[in-house]
């Protein structure tokens, strides 16, 4: 699997097909973890990073021994084939922008992937469509477990499992929840919400997780900590937050509708139309008319398009992904340019 190919495709979480997939994009449960007689990457050497490498891979890799999957070393990727990683998911910002020996392990389904030398020597990451915590859980957990059997991790009894950020301390679990609420920011009442979730230990983040802006509309919701919470309170929380977050979009939608459904559909369809004929246009810009569309889509007020076909043009929309897709590196403007032809081509008047 070359990340050429990779492009072309999606993965399992870009589908629209899990549970509560008209607000929901996908879950993901990572898990972090460190081999426990070396430094932690933070204050790794070089080449103390290149022994944990060498030690971690096989392991890693036998994850996978009954299903296709690749093997990437980061540092010997060019930068763009970063972005593109993290773009689609697979690894973290941190991870791409980082230095040093430092690989990764992703299934062709794109529902697993292992991170060496992250944060943390290993981040662990299962990733579906939909609001599927248990799906995720089930699958992380086992390839936690698996590779307790190879590696030796650093572990205290007292406080758990050991990482490099202390917010990690413990479970060393970060479940987070991709969510849609177009209608709650248009309605003003996001801020409400998110309080909310704050109060209740949750955090909220942008697209590309801690750090990023909330493109779109779209926000990662996860548990803001992890020592003296066992996976299963942690899981319970999420469980029971993330409904409520979902009832309020949708009565927000079903509100806007009923009050204002002419303002609503007018800039559903103006959103739509743009997207059918800019001829130059930003991937900031494609991200909120996108986000109109998918809006929409889901209250009946535009056709001929899918949620799993919109959920692939905010990926192959971004700017790693356009290059790759063009197979060579592209300039903003050529960038914007080449990304109106794309949208025309798959959402024009011809494609629908």
């Amino acid at each position: 699997m070359e990340l050429d190919t990779l492009a072309k495709g999606t993965g399992e979480w870009l589908r629209g097909s899990g549970p509560e997939s008209d607000v929901v994009i996908s879950t993901r449960i990572r898990l972090a973890r460190n081999v426990s007689a070396d430094p932690f990457p933070p204050r790794a050497s070089d080449e103390t990073k290149a022994a944990v490498e060498s030690l971690l891979r096989e392991p890693v890799c036998r994850q996978f021994a009954n299903q296709e999957f690749t093997y990437l070393r980061l540092d010997q990727l060019t930068q763009l084939d970063g972005q593109f990683l993290v773009e689609r998911q697979m690894i973290s910002r941190e991870h791409a922008e980082g230095t040093g020996p430092r690989g990764v392990a992703i299934n062709a389904s794109e529902t697993t992937s292992v991170m060496i030398n992250e944060e943390d020597h290993l981040r662990m990451q299962s990733l579906r469509s939909g609001f599927a915590v248990d799906e995720c859980w089930q699958e992380a957990n086992a390839v936690d477990d698996s590779l307790q059997q190879a590696v030796t991790f650093a572990y205290s009894p007292q406080f758990g499992f050991l990482t490099a950020c202390p917010t990690n301390v413990g479970t060393g679990m970060r479940v987070s929840v991709m969510v849609h609420l177009p209608a709650l920011v248009m309605t003003k009442e996001i801020q409400k919400v998110f309080q909310a979730m704050q109060r209740m230990g949750l955090a909220v983040r942008g697209l590309y997780g801690e750090g990023s802006q909330a493109m779109g509309d779209f926000y990662q919701i996860s548990n803001q900590t992890t020592l003296g919470r066992s996976e299963a309170q942690i899981l319970a929380n999420v469980k029971r937050m993330v409904p409520d977050i979902l009832s309020y979009e949708r009565r927000a939608r079903q509100a806007l509708l009923k009050d204002a459904r002419a303002q609503l559909h007018d800039k559903v369809s103006r959103a739509f139309g743009v997207l059918q004929n800019a001829r130059t246009i930003t991937a900031e810009e494609t991200m909120h008319l996108l986000s109109s569309v998918r809006l929409g889509l889901s209250l009946g007020l535009v056709s001929g398009v899918t949620i799993p076909d919109l959920n692939v043009l905010f990926i192959h929309t971004q700017p790693a992904h356009l290059q790759k897709l063009h197979q060579t590196s592209l300039e903003s403007k050529d960038r914007n340019a080449a990304r109106a032809a794309f949208l025309r081509d798959r959402l024009g008047p011809a494609a629908t």
